[in-house]
């Protein structure tokens, strides 16, 4: 359990996930409130690894449930086995032939045989989906219901009922209740606006692209191999280029990659054809490559010119005005 505010941010440090005290508030609400986290923000900015961390943090399992276009109840929910089902009933065929012994209508046959319904549709057969574990678990556990705007509006109405009660209705066995409520994430990388009814039951929580310091501390947690110069001068180029018009702007992720990539290159500092080799970890169309490769000599800029061009856009500050003469006594 999280104690406080500042306990979240320590352990999810702890985790190697550096977050603020906007991160942290969301995630301990969660906890004291029970309600789910809608967690928006661009790709590749940490919403998944969020939930990992505090999976790990509280010593919980993470049940993942992949939403995707065409996602069903089935899918999500539970299954029946017929493969075992049908396994059963030849093991048992001697059984119901027993059962339906002395039975003089093919009606009176059918009622014996529905009388063992209950032997074919219980909790052995069923095939527990994402959800159905998380609601039955026996230990507290966290559901991240990852890219859900990939889902049909469809199933979001359906999720709404699970989060809302925490139980499964299955017709041949009856209502389910959450034994443990589990702590639910879910992300969206807003391929579509989600609606009112999902956001109003989830506390709202939206991850942007780091600010420059931020993600040098997140550079130099995750990948400690890279020297501080190299990290500013990376992270410099990366706070640049997701202010171009790109398809795909690069996120934290390929901060990451970028700088495992120039560990692999045993690089020690950035110049425009090592940044043009290498511009394909972190831009993943050929459109934003060469847009990028057009605006290198502005990409790539030294700390110290950096200073420079902040200083000369600096207001001057006005002259201060040279003191009055002070005047004797003879005045």
């Amino acid at each position: 359990m999280f104690d406080s505010v500042d306990d979240v941010i320590k352990q999810l440090r702890d985790q190697d996930y550096i977050c603020d005290k906007q991160i942290a508030t969301v995630v301990f609400l969660a906890q004291q409130l029970g309600k789910p986290v809608l967690v928006e923000g661009p790709a590749g900015v940490g919403k998944t690894e969020l939930a990992k961390a505090v999976s790990n943090a509280l010593s919980r399992e993470m049940i993942r449930l992949q939403c995707y276009e065409g996602l069903d109840e089935a899918k999500a929910l539970y299954e029946w086995e017929y493969s075992k089902q049908l396994l059963y009933t030849q093991i048992l065929k001697e059984k119901f032939s027993e059962a339906m012994a002395g039975s003089t209508t093919l009606k009176e046959a059918a009622e014996r045989v529905g009388r063992e319904d209950s032997v074919f549709f219980s909790d052995r057969f069923i095939v527990p989906r994402p959800l159905l574990r998380a609601i039955t678990a026996e230990e507290p556990t966290l559901l991240l219901i990852d890219e859900v705007d990939k889902s049909d509006p469809e199933f979001e109405a359906f999720l709404l009922e699970v989060l809302s009660d925490f139980q499964v209705t299955v017709p041949e066995i009856g209502t389910l209740e959450a034994r443990q409520k589990p702590i639910v994430f879910l992300t969206s990388n807003d391929a579509r606006e989600m609606s009112d009814a999902l956001k109003r039951r989830c506390l709202h929580l939206f991850i942007d692209f780091p600010d420059e310091d931020l993600e040098c501390r997140i550079l130099a947690e995750r990948v400690p191999g890279v020297e501080q110069r190299l990290a500013e001068e990376l992270v410099g180029v990366m706070q640049r280029l997701r202010k171009l018009d790109l398809k795909k702007t690069p996120s934290i992720s390929e901060t990451l990659d970028w700088a495992r990539a120039l560990l692999a290159l045993n690089a020690n500092n950035l110049d425009e054809d090592l940044v043009s080799d290498t511009l394909n970890v972190i831009l993943k169309y050929e459109g934003d490559i060469k847009k990028a490769q057009s605006e290198l000599g502005r990409l790539i800029v030294r700390k110290a010119e950096e200073e420079g061009e902040k200083a000369e856009e600096a207001p001057a500050e006005p002259a201060k005005p040279a003191p009055a003469a002070k005047k004797g006594v003879l005045h």
